[in-house]
C-alpha cells in the first residue's frame, strides 16, 4: 500500500487570481476587435483558469488530486486558487467526538460487564486520512470498539490488589488513549481523550455483584471497628491502671473488651452493663 502525507500545495490568493483574469478577459475582447492568433491562445486559459478557484473554510483543509495523483494539501482558509482541473477533497480539521455503543465484555475475571467510552479525537494529517483508509469515520468507529473490548478484558472490574476498571479509571483511560492513538495514527487521526462514560455489571449478575460489594463493604467496616475497639480497650486498661485500679484480671479485660465490641459493633442500640470489680 503506497502510505501518502500532507504535503503543501500550489496556491495563491483566489483575488489576486480574480484580478488577472479579469485582466485576461479585457485583453481577449480588445483582441476580439483585431483579431489575432494570440485570441486563439488566451480563450482558452481564461476558460481553464476559472476551474482553479476554491474556497477553504476555517479549521478545514482541501486534499487536491490532479487526475487520480495527489498534488498537495491546502490548509490556509479563505478564497483561493489552485491547479485548475484538480479535485479537492474537505477534511475537517476541528476536534471532534463520538460515543461508542454500550459494549458487553468479559473482563479479567470472566465476568460479563458492560462498557462505553467516549472518544475525543482530531485529524492530523488529511492526505492519510483521505487516502490511507476507505472511510476514517467507520475507521475510528471500528478501532474504538476494538481497543475497548481488549484494555477491558486485561483488567477486573473491581480489586484490592490489582488496577481495576472500578477503582483505576485515570489509569485505564490513558492505556486507552495511548494504544487507540497507536492504532488510528496510520489514518493521520490523533486522540485527544478517551474516558469511560458507562461502566456496569451485566443485568444477569448486577444483582449477585451487588451483594458482593455489600457483604465486602461491611466486612471492611467489621474489621475497622474491631481495630478501633482494641485500642479503645487498651486506653481504658491504661487509664485504670493510671488511677491505681490494678485488680482487673485478664478474664476481666476479655469481658470489657466483648462489652466494647458489642457496642460498637451492634446493628441495634445497646446498653451493656461493664463491670470492673
Amino acid at each position: 500500500m503506497q502510505s501518502l502525507q500532507d504535503r503543501d500545495a500550489f496556491y495563491i490568493n483566489g483575488f489576486v487570481a480574480a484580478l488577472l483574469l479579469v485582466v485576461i478577459s479585457i485583453i481577449l475582447l480588445i483582441l476580439i476587435v483585431t483579431p489575432s492568433p494570440l485570441t486563439i491562445l488566451l480563450a482558452p486559459l481564461a476558460i481553464i483558469a476559472l476551474t482553479g478557484f476554491t474556497v477553504v473554510s476555517p479549521n478545514e483543509a482541501k486534499v487536491l488530486t490532479f487526475f487520480g495523483k495527489y498534488i498537495g494539501t491546502i490548509k490556509e482558509n479563505g478564497f483561493l486558487w489552485t491547479v485548475p482541473f484538480s479535485a479537492a477533497t474537505a477534511i475537517p480539521l476541528k476536534i471532534l467526538n463520538f460515543n461508542t455503543e454500550k459494549l458487553k465484555v468479559n473482563d479479567f475475571c470472566g465476568n460479563p460487564i458492560e462498557v462505553g467510552a467516549v472518544v475525543v479525537w482530531r485529524i492530523s494529517d488529511a492526505a492519510q486520512a483521505c487516502f490511507n483508509v476507505d472511510d476514517y469515520k467507520a475507521f475510528i468507529f471500528n478501532q474504538s470498539e476494538s481497543v475497548v473490548r481488549t484494555i477491558v478484558a486485561r483488567h477486573p472490574y473491581d480489586s484490592s490488589d490489582k488496577p481495576s476498571l472500578r477503582g483505576n479509571a485515570e489509569e485505564i483511560t490513558k492505556e486507552l488513549a495511548a494504544e487507540l492513538h497507536q492504532k488510528l495514527s496510520l489514518a493521520g487521526i490523533s486522540v485527544e481523550e478517551v474516558k469511560l462514560s458507562h461502566l456496569a455489571y451485566a443485568p444477569e449478575i448486577a444483582s449477585s455483584m451487588l451483594k458482593r460489594q455489600q457483604a465486602v463493604a461491611v466486612m471492611e467496616a467489621r474489621k475497622y471497628l474491631v481495630e478501633n475497639a482494641t485500642v479503645i480497650v487498651e486506653g481504658i486498661i491504661s487509664n485504670f491502671a493510671k488511677n491505681g485500679v490494678t485488680n482487673i484480671t485478664d478474664d476481666k479485660k476479655a469481658d470489657i473488651m466483648s462489652r466494647i465490641m458489642v457496642t460498637l459493633i451492634s446493628d441495634k442500640e445497646v446498653n451493656p452493663v461493664i463491670g470492673v470489680g
